[in-house]
């Protein structure tokens, strides 16, 4: 069964890389002037991603074996409720970095016992919530308007997160419910 969804994820994936190279070959062909930008950033993306993505999967390792299921379940499990909101904002405010570091960490934690609405905190805070650009942002914009954007940006990711959580709970439900 484990292997089947492997082999289906293996090909959705291919999928999207065959669809996204096909993208990429008619935006060329049919935008020359952008070729040479479009490769040139795309080599630069691919290059960033060489470069960090070996340490990532070692964090991975790491990350499996040392941190319990038991303690992520009890931090950012479906019944650490406020808790487990606030380690997930924590989280994901604290590492600098770019996104594509912090999903695989998702994916962990979700196959720990991490709850939907936790990970969509945390992906969220890591993509809207760092420390260093709120440092910036008192600076450059003043703290009125950097506790206005965090208060409402904690707000809204917190709400975002538990719509999603119960939607993709509804969504499994009429799925198991097909089946």
């Amino acid at each position: 069964m484990k292997k089947q969804m492997n082999q289906e994820n293996n090909k959705k994936s291919l999928l999207f890389f065959g669809i996204l190279f096909i993208i990429t070959l008619l935006v060329i062909k049919f935008s020359p002037d952008n070729s040479e930008k479009i490769i040139r950033t795309s080599y630069s993306y691919f290059l960033q991603m060489v470069k960090i993505f070996p340490a990532v999967l070692i964090l991975m390792g790491l990350f499996s074996v040392w941190v319990s299921k038991e303690f992520v379940m009890n931090h950012l499990g479906h019944t650490s409720g406020i808790k487990g909101i606030i380690v997930a904002f924590i989280l994901g405010a604290l590492p600098t970095g770019p996104m594509f570091v912090a999903f695989p960490m998702a994916q962990g934690l979700i196959k720990k016992g991490a709850s939907i609405t936790n990970m969509v905190i945390f992906l969220s805070a890591w993509a809207c919530i760092k420390l260093p650009q709120e440092l910036i942002e008192v600076q450059f914009l003043g703290l009125n308007f950097m506790v206005a954007r965090l208060i409402l940006t904690i707000t809204f990711v917190t709400i975002m997160g538990i719509i999603i959580d119960k939607l993709i709970k509804t969504g499994g439900n009429n799925a198991e419910q097909t089946n």
